[in-house]
């Protein structure tokens, strides 16, 4: 509802400082751009009601207004809303309530709407052995007139990629920014700064991925480097050249799925969150403890992560040492040693 005109100047304003709060934590221009627009709604509904100060916001306005978002229909395809686009502008409210109280001092209750069940949350989950296929994938790399060595670094850079994006649950925007310093070697660990919600965490990388971003980071990053001086861990494949671009990756891994032989992998629908999606449940599956999995994956409550206990089947646990990048004694050791993470 990109297009509802608000009358209040108040209301105007609050839509853009909420923008502008965003952008100084860090969030993705997707964000940046959907989360005020799930506002904008929210906040023509209280024109509507004739309320014409925020601070008459209350748990009973937000409820009406999530009861006519369930009714109205979706602007771009037709039909109702999807649980998916519900969770959105929920998770859009929360986070604005966050705004008011943090930034305007105001004193508003937390809503209190549970999320909706996602209920084919599970279509953007890799098996392990689907996993395991993007892996065998980057040994399929074939590019005509270009030199072995090229080759060769390009398929280091995917093994690498699919390290952070799986073996680490990184999201997009956290891999897109990180630097070389920000593994530490000796310690096993990466640092995300540049996390949502203008957070910091420090995450366990297994054995194998460490080797996949030794290999990258030693052996074959300066070829795509070339004079370039450039802290960033994974950069363009052009010579001299720079910090690589979220689409990059995800173009990655659509080829990737291509090269594999895994059919029904070829057939679906997945992006570098399916590979958040995947470790996460992957972790579940294998008995670690959900708080554990939420600092993992940087969430800011459990809330977020219990999304993943929908969709886990009723089968036998697997473990841990069968999960690609990690060792059957991490499951014990990640949850009794990760650091602290930083807010």
């Amino acid at each position: 509802m990109k297009k509802l005109p608000l009358s209040n100047n108040s209301f105007r304003y609050l839509e853009r400082s909420f923008k502008e709060w965003l952008d100084i934590l860090g969030y993705s221009q997707s964000a940046l751009k959907n989360m005020p627009v799930c506002i904008r709604e929210l906040l023509f509904f209280l024109e509507q009601q004739e309320i014409k100060s925020i601070k008459q916001l209350s748990n009973k306005q937000v409820h009406k207004h999530y009861d006519n978002l369930k009714c109205r229909t979706n602007q771009t395809r037709g039909g109702a809303l999807s649980n998916t686009s519900l969770n959105y502008h929920l998770k859009s409210i929360r986070k604005f309530g966050d705004y008011l109280r943090e930034v305007g001092r105001i004193e508003i209750p937390v809503f209190t709407i549970r999320n909706e069940v996602i209920e084919d949350f599970s279509k953007d989950i890799l098996s392990l052995e689907e996993v395991e296929d993007l892996f065998k994938a980057t040994n399929r790399i074939i590019i005509y007139r270009r030199s072995f060595d090229f080759i060769e670094a390009l398929k280091s850079r995917d093994r690498a990629m699919l390290s952070i994006f799986y073996g680490c649950g990184a999201r997009r925007n956290e891999g897109v920014n990180l630097n070389v310093e920000d593994i530490y070697w000796d310690k096993q660990l990466l640092h995300i700064r540049k996390a949502k919600g203008r957070k910091e965490r420090f995450v366990p990388i297994g054995k194998t991925a460490l080797k996949h971003l030794q290999k990258w980071v030693y052996d074959y990053r300066r070829i795509f480097i070339g004079v370039k001086k450039s802290q960033a861990l994974f950069v363009g494949s052009q010579i001299n050249s720079v910090r690589i671009h979220g689409d990059s990756f995800i173009q990655r891994i659509k080829i990737l799925q291509e090269l594999s032989e895994n059919k029904q992998l070829q057939e679906k629908q997945i992006g570098l969150h399916s590979l958040r999606h995947s470790i996460a449940t992957h972790l579940l599956q294998a008995g670690m403890k959900l708080e554990s999995i939420s600092k993992f994956l940087g969430h800011s409550s459990l809330e977020s992560t219990q999304i993943y206990t929908h969709i886990l089947k009723q089968e036998t646990q697997q473990a841990f040492s069968n999960i690609p990048l990690f060792t059957k004694s991490q499951l014990h050791e990640d949850e009794q040693a990760m650091p602290e993470n930083k807010n």
